[in-house]
């Protein structure tokens, strides 16, 4: 049919698998009157749309609306006489998980699991080791398996990556971890600056722990996602402690094109952070979201 073009979708989520969920499609033209609803499309197989108005520049307007994941919009072009393939990559609703599907302690990095030996966590000061890894409950440890994974891929320019400066976890929460840090790793943040590894910003926010004073806090230059170490001092022993963080910035609405803003105000939610690492960064972060 002259001046009209189709379009084919593809569901994916951020390991490339097609998820198993259902989607309601709307096409708008922009200009033109034109508009197709598609109701309970399964996300595991190509949606196929046909003759849609190519005239008038031929840009819809197309909303995704899942079961179980967050709503995603885009503008997309009909060319005439012409089939185009659009990738939709759907992330995971983050109030819809249920759970996380985390490694078990055996397979973790040696150097976790020896943080994890030498941890005395708040509120669970009387477990060590795997007896700690099991009695983190979801959040904090998919916050502390997010940070993690960023941190071993964070590496300075002698190869050596950020997290093996950490000696000990103090705190572990869903938007950050606490933990005991070899001096060393200030040193190794402040060289980074002019290989622009990290940038230094304010950690004005950032309470220190008692008996702490608030030293320097520096961030690296991920548009999306971007680690952020807060150091605070003990001036009597020299010891060190860095607030640790992963900032989302609002990844999720922009990487993903959310329809709706996800940005409450409140902490991080580890389970965005999962989706932008591994979305924006490809950096796994070792474990699953159950929905």
């Amino acid at each position: 049919m002259d001046g009209t073009g189709n379009l084919i979708f593809d569901f994916f989520d951020v390991y490339g698998d097609r998820p198993d969920d259902r989607v309601d499609v709307t096409l708008k033209h922009q200009v033109l009157s034109q508009s197709v609803h598609q109701t309970n499309q399964d996300t595991t197989k190509r949606l196929r749309i046909t003759e849609l108005d190519s005239t008038q520049g031929g840009i819809f307007n197309l909303q995704v609306f899942p079961l179980r994941r967050r709503p995603v919009s885009r503008f997309v072009r009909v060319s005439e006489d012409r089939t185009v393939q659009q990738t939709i990559v759907l992330p995971v609703d983050a109030s819809r998980v249920s759970g996380i599907d985390a490694p078990p302690f055996d397979s973790l990095g040696d150097d976790l699991k020896a943080v994890l030996e030498a941890s005395s966590v708040e509120g669970l000061e009387d477990k060590r080791g795997a007896a700690l890894y099991d009695a983190i409950d979801a959040v904090p440890k998919a916050g502390m398996l997010n940070i993690y994974a960023k941190m071993k891929v964070t590496k300075f320019s002698d190869n050596r990556d950020c997290f093996s400066f950490v000696t000990a976890f103090n705190r572990l929460r869903g938007d950050r971890f606490f933990a005991k840090v070899a001096k060393e790793l200030r040193d190794a943040v402040k060289n980074s600056i002019p290989a622009q590894l990290f940038n230094e910003v304010s950690g004005a926010l950032h309470t220190p722990p008692p008996g702490f004073v608030a030293a320097d806090s520096f961030k690296t230059p991920d548009l999306y996602g971007n680690l952020q170490l807060t150091f605070f001092s003990n001036p009597d022993t020299l010891e060190f402690i860095s607030d640790t963080d992963i900032d989302d910035a609002q990844g999720v609405e922009h990487i993903f094109q959310v329809l709706r803003p996800v940005f409450t105000g409140k902490n991080t939610n580890p389970y965005d952070i999962h989706e932008i690492l591994l979305e924006f960064q490809k950096v796994d972060p070792g474990y699953k979201l159950i929905v």
